[in-house]
């Protein structure tokens, strides 16, 4: 696959994900399901934007500078299990409509799906073009474990738990 190929089938599915969390967060009764959703919908955002600039860079001159990604979520998972035990400390239940669950489950399935996708182009593409794709990775793993944090909290307690978000603008 040829790098603008690449770019331009990333950016689609990364319009389809931020697209499902946005539409999704709208119809969330949970105060903190509609948090989680619209902070997840912004970090596809910024994925969304960070694509279209190395597209656009492409178009103009041929190649792509090395640029960071940045997340506005924190790095790794060891904060989703932290978020996690602080609700299994919170008392009562709730019960979780259907409309959450569903819309978990199939942010659950983008997220797996990106993974996935982001795997195995790094792993296709020139070594030259791999850095570009290698840094989402990471993020994208992350998402993985984070909306199956939610889905898992959401089905044992009916409760979302917090979301940080972050803005690294040093790193």
């Amino acid at each position: 696959m040829k790098l603008d190929e690449a770019i331009s089938t990333a950016l689609d599915m990364e319009r389809k994900v931020r697209d499902h969390y946005f539409r999704s967060a709208k119809g969330l009764e949970d105060a903190q399901g509609r948090k989680v959703f619209e902070t997840l919908g912004k970090e596809e955002q910024g994925h969304v934007d960070f694509l279209e600039h190395c597209l656009a860079e492409w178009k103009k001159t041929g190649k792509v500078a090395d640029r960071p990604l940045k997340s506005i979520l924190p790095k790794g998972v060891k904060w989703i299990e932290e978020q996690r035990r602080k609700l299994q400390g919170r008392p009562g239940k709730r019960v979780a409509g259907a409309g959450e669950l569903d819309a978990i489950k199939l942010a659950l399935k983008y997220e797996n799906e990106a993974s996935a996708f982001y795997h195995k182009l790094v792993a296709e593409l020139p070594a030259e073009n791999q850095p570009l794709f290698t840094q989402f990775l990471e993020i994208e793993d992350g998402h993985v474990a984070l909306v199956q944090a939610q889905l898992d909290s959401v089905q044992g307690m009916g409760f979302w738990f917090d979301v940080m978000e972050f803005r690294l603008e040093n790193e």
